[in-house]
């Protein structure tokens, strides 16, 4: 089995710039284009939402992006099959960059755990983020997405103890996803002094206790706060912002546009 692009990936000494996107949002036939765009603007990973009508870690642009991209059609099935042509170039550039697919339990369990991680490995996804998966149940999870050579990033708080920070830090495939606030997707407000000052303690607090690289996601909105987080984290993640941005458009064509003009601004 090939290694994973995410593992080849973070073998490279480079700041990695994470990218969420809600497939088929806002209208149907953006994925693809969108997909493209992205990879040719810079993004490292592209994180891809399993949308889900109870996204319980997730704020009010992306429980909305989830609502829309299901109203578009978007299913479990059908997002792997958009993996599948990514990676076969169906309908844009072939998509080289890490896919990793973000969603909670439920979905994949209706699925069939089993039959997700063969569908997914043969579609092309490299990694996965499932924020309600409990890493102590995750044992049996962890070993079978190993044989699909499948990866599993699990989540970091900011009230996770140092001996929690180091079982998540060995669990974790290749990288911790580090939340940068307790709050959900794109509520989180990191301008005032104060906020900024318990996240750079908590990331500092994070780099002692881990091994392996992390990345911080949750209210990163554009290129400073990105860099700032480059100096404290192995990545940044921005998706609630890159979603406002493309929200208003009415053509794949237009979401793909208004995409790499928003990542652009962040390199």
């Amino acid at each position: 089995m090939p290694e994973n692009r995410i593992t080849t990936l973070l073998k490279q000494d480079k700041k990695l710039l994470i990218a969420y996107y809600m497939p088929e949002f806002p209208v149907a036939g953006a994925t693809l284009p969108v997909l493209e765009a992205l990879e040719e603007s810079g993004a490292d990973i592209i994180e891809l939402g399993m949308p889900y009508s109870d996204p319980i870690g997730d704020g009010p642009v992306i429980q909305a992006a989830a609502h829309k991209a299901i109203r578009n059609g978007v299913s479990i099935k059908t997002l792997l099959e958009l993996v599948r042509k990514a990676r076969r170039g169906e309908g844009c550039r072939k998509i080289t960059a890490p896919i990793l697919l973000m969603g909670y339990c439920n979905p994949v369990i209706s699925y069939g755990s089993d039959c997700f991680l063969s569908d997914a490995c043969d579609a092309g996804v490299d990694g996965l983020l499932i924020p309600d998966l409990p890493p102590e149940e995750a044992a049996d999870f962890l070993e079978r997405a190993k044989g699909f050579g499948i990866a599993v990033v699990f989540l970091i708080s900011p009230v996770t103890p140092p001996e929690r920070i180091e079982m998540i830090d060995s669990l974790s495939t290749d990288f911790s996803y580090c939340l940068a606030v307790n709050a959900t997707t794109g509520t989180a407000k990191l301008a005032d002094t104060a906020t900024e000052s318990a996240v750079d303690d908590y990331l500092k607090r994070v780099r002692r206790h881990t091994r392996k690289k992390f990345v911080v996601g949750f209210g990163i909105k554009d290129k400073a706060r990105v860099e700032h987080m480059w100096s404290l984290a192995d990545g940044a993640v921005v998706g609630t912002a890159l979603l406002e941005h493309i929200a208003g458009s009415s053509t794949p064509e237009e979401c793909a546009l208004l995409a790499a003009e928003f990542w652009k601004t962040l390199k």
